[in-house]
């Protein structure tokens, strides 16, 4: 199972002087994939709570100051050669898809290929507001969007007219490293967004969950992409965990451990609601990949 660890990006961590020697020596430490989030903003008082928490307290409070996910993503490229860069996820009906498909694009290429792009809709509609996007309509910008990007990475010329977005055709003269585009990744955690990732994505950016529930998951993405006549088993997952604070190395081992018993092909760790500097994230980091690698 690859193993990743998230740059950082918000919180005590949203050190831009802090991002390359990061993504350096995590590289060479040997992770294999380094990852980053998504946050707009964060309201004083949201109409949504995020999984898991309570009104005094809405979401993690470290969402509070939050870097630009594709801007660190690219220091990041620019400082290392091999792991993957991975976003996890985008909240992709926030963005224009010819400016994302520019973005990511260029991402791609500066990187060499290396980039994973993780896609999804996010939970709070104070967000969707702020960036002028219909939250009630957010699965189908979403499909919508991906119409776009599949279109961009794969014609020389392209044009679109739905239901959000027109597109004239234009010549596409900037091209992706593959000829398919860079893999896309969807996330969610619901039955309906499990089967957009069978009939639509490279796999599912997903987080720990209880194992019945992530297999039940599972088998829904599985099943749908047999139902659109593509492979199962070429469908990967890529599993967050968030360790709590206090968490040490052979506990946050022992949870990815499990998520590589489930088959997962790839996990990655965010310590940013953990421990309060990025060194401190690292060496917890390097510590859990000893032990997972045992």
């Amino acid at each position: 199972m690859d193993t990743g660890i998230a740059l950082p990006q918000y919180g005590t961590h949203a050190r831009a002087d802090r991002v390359a020697a990061f993504a350096r020596d995590a590289e060479e430490a040997g992770f294999d994939s380094l990852w980053v989030g998504d946050r707009a903003l964060t309201p004083i008082a949201p109409g949504d709570l995020y999984p898991g928490h309570t009104p005094e307290n809405p979401y993690p409070p470290q969402y509070k100051t939050f870097l630009d996910p594709l801007t660190v993503l690219t220091v990041a490229a620019t400082a290392t050669g091999r792991a993957r860069l991975g976003t996890s996820t985008l909240n992709g009906p926030w963005y224009p898809p010819v400016l994302l498909a520019r973005s990511l694009t260029s991402l791609d290429r500066v990187s060499g290929g290396r980039l994973d792009v993780g896609l999804g809709i996010g939970w709070l509609r104070d967000e969707y507001t702020a960036v002028g996007a219909d939250f009630h309509r957010r699965g189908a910008l979403l499909d919508e969007l991906l119409d776009v990007l599949h279109g961009i990475w794969t014609e020389e010329e392209f044009g679109h007219e739905g239901p959000r977005w027109t597109v004239p055709v234009s010549y596409v003269g900037l091209r992706p490293v593959r000829p398919a585009g860079p893999p896309v990744y969807l996330g969610g955690f619901s039955p309906a967004a499990l089967r957009r990732v069978g009939r639509r994505a490279a796999g599912w950016v997903g987080a720990v969950l209880p194992p019945g529930v992530a297999g039940h998951l599972w088998d829904e993405a599985r099943r749908a992409a047999e139902d659109a006549g593509r492979d199962p088993d070429a469908l990967r997952r890529e599993i967050r965990h968030n360790p709590a604070p206090g968490a040490t190395a052979e506990s946050v081992a022992a949870v990815l451990a499990g998520v590589r018993d489930t088959g997962a092909e790839g996990c990655f760790v965010d310590f940013q609601q953990c421990v309060d500097e990025p060194g401190e994230a690292l060496e917890l980091g390097v510590k859990v990949l000893s032990l997972l690698r045992g």
